[in-house]
C-alpha cells in the first residue's frame, strides 16, 4: 500500500490513509521525510475501501479538529457511515487471516462491514475541479475513484484505478473491478495530462514511459 503525502514549507496533504491502526507507521514515515503530524492540514481521500480509510478516524483524533477531509461527492455517506461499504479489501490482510478459515474469514469481513472505519467529509470533490494546495492538485474522477494531478510535479496518483508491476501500469485490477472495459475506456483522461510520474496505491511509483503506457493501456479497450 502505497499512501502519498505531498508537502511545501507551509501545507502538507496525506492522500489515502492505510487499513485501521497504522498511524504510527505514516507518523514514522512523515518523521522520516521531515514533516510533523502537526503540519498535515488535509486528507484526501481516493475512495472507500477500508486500506484507504482505515487509519482515518484515528489521524483526525490525533488532530483535534486540525485537518479536512475531501472525498468525491458519490463516496461521501459511505465514508461517513450512512451507507455500508461496497467491499472489504482483505488483500491487505491477508497475511492477518493466513491462519484463518473460511468460516473465520466470512465473520471477519462481516465484523468489517458493520464496524468499518468512519469520519466526517468535510469538502466534496467532482471531476477536474483544483485544489490549491502545494502548487495545484487537480482532481479526475474516475468510476469509483478519483486520480489526482499534481501539477508542480506533474505526477498522477490514482489510487486503484491501476495497478503497477516493477514500474511497468498493469491498469485496473480485474478482481475488484467489476466493469473492467468501463475502468479501462476511463483512463482516456489521463492522457489530457503531462504525466512524467505515476504513483498506484498497489505497486507504487512508475517513472519509465509512463505517458507510452498509458497509451498502450487506452488502446487495449
Amino acid at each position: 500500500m502505497n499512501p502519498t503525502l505531498i508537502w511545501d514549507s507551509e501545507t502538507a496533504i496525506l492522500i489515502d490513509t492505510g487499513t485501521p491502526g497504522q498511524l504510527e507507521q505514516i507518523r514514522a514515515a512523515m518523521d522520516d521525510c521531515g514533516v510533523s503530524m502537526d503540519k498535515l492540514k488535509a486528507i484526501i481521500l481516493t475512495h472507500q475501501d477500508t486500506d484507504h480509510i482505515g487509519s482515518l478516524p484515528e489521524i483526525l483524533q490525533e488532530s483535534d479538529g486540525g485537518i479536512e477531509v475531501y472525498a468525491h461527492q458519490m463516496e461521501k455517506p459511505y465514508i461517513e457511515g450512512n451507507l455500508p461499504l461496497i467491499k472489504v479489501n482483505l488483500d491487505s490482510m491477508a497475511w492477518q487471516l493466513e491462519s484463518l478459515s473460511e468460516d473465520e474469514c466470512g465473520k471477519v469481513v462481516a465484523y468489517l462491514l458493520e464496524n468499518s472505519p468512519k469520519a466526517k467529509v468535510d469538502r466534496t470533490l467532482a471531476d477536474r475541479q483544483e485544489l490549491p494546495y502545494c502548487g495545484g492538485i487537480q482532481v479526475i474522477y474516475t468510476p469509483g475513484h478519483i486520480s489526482l494531478y499534481l501539477k508542480q510535479s506533474k505526477t498522477l496518483v490514482v489510487g486503484d484505478a491501476m495497478f503497477s508491476v516493477e514500474g511497468i501500469l498493469r491498469g485496473p485490477h480485474p478482481q475488484s473491478t467489476p466493469d473492467m472495459n468501463t475502468a479501462f475506456r476511463s483512463l482516456e483522461k489521463y492522457l489530457d495530462y503531462d504525466i512524467k510520474s505515476v504513483i498506484c496505491y498497489h505497486g507504487g511509483l512508475s517513472r519509465y514511459n509512463v505517458k507510452e503506457q498509458l497509451q498502450e493501456l487506452v488502446r487495449k479497450v
